[in-house]
């Protein structure tokens, strides 16, 4: 028989981490779209962000018809957290901040699929981009990432609104991750964790 599902943070009912989950305002608007892959992802991160923020939407998909009305919100400039020649740090636009909000929009899959969601969605090459100051290590420590500062979905949005919000901070969002780090180490166990997780930089 299969476990029940928690319908809101989507995780096993004797492990639901909806206490965990806050509800922040933000003046930037977060839209993600999300891989139809990640949905199946044990380690769905970008769910919290969704949950976790008023002002956000979770759109999933690989073709998002809908996507000129969502990048065109009355009284927000959008842009795509997405690496790129032309990209500038979030910690410059952080400091020439407008009176026009941001709208971030959010890949979410891996590197191969965040890209295809691009090329399948050309309109989203024409935003803006803007990437994430190099340096800080991610706390996801189930992953296998190509560097130490490549961070998950859900860390690369707080992150972000830290940096366009200061001094407000995000940091509350990351709590129901942790849980769930550390719940699957725990179910993995210690001497499997340290034998596939740790020791491979």
């Amino acid at each position: 028989m299969p476990r029940l599902q928690c319908p809101r943070c989507d995780r096993p009912l004797d492990r639901c981490l909806c206490a965990l989950i806050p509800r922040l305002s933000s003046r930037t608007r977060i839209l993600i779209l999300q891989h139809p892959s990640e949905t199946r992802h044990a380690l769905n991160t970008a769910r919290f962000a969704a949950l976790g923020l008023l002002n956000a939407t979770l759109k999933v998909g690989e073709v998002f018809e809908d996507l000129p009305t969502l990048l065109t919100q009355p009284g927000y400039a959008a842009h795509l957290l997405f690496p790129g020649e032309t990209a500038l740090s979030l910690a410059q636009v952080a400091q020439h901040t407008t009176a026009q909000p941001m709208l971030l929009v959010v890949p979410d899959g891996t590197w191969r699929k965040a890209r295809k969601l691009l090329h399948c969605n050309p309109l989203l090459g024409s935003l803006p981009r803007v990437t994430l100051p190099a340096g800080k290590p991610s706390r996801y420590r189930l992953r296998k990432a190509p560097a130490a500062d490549a961070v998950s979905t859900l860390e690369a949005i707080v992150n972000a609104l830290d940096l366009l919000e200061a001094p407000q901070r995000f940091d509350a969002l990351l709590k129901p991750f942790d849980a769930l780090i550390d719940g699957q180490i725990d179910a993995m166990g210690e001497q499997t964790y340290q034998r596939n997780h740790l020791g491979h930089d």
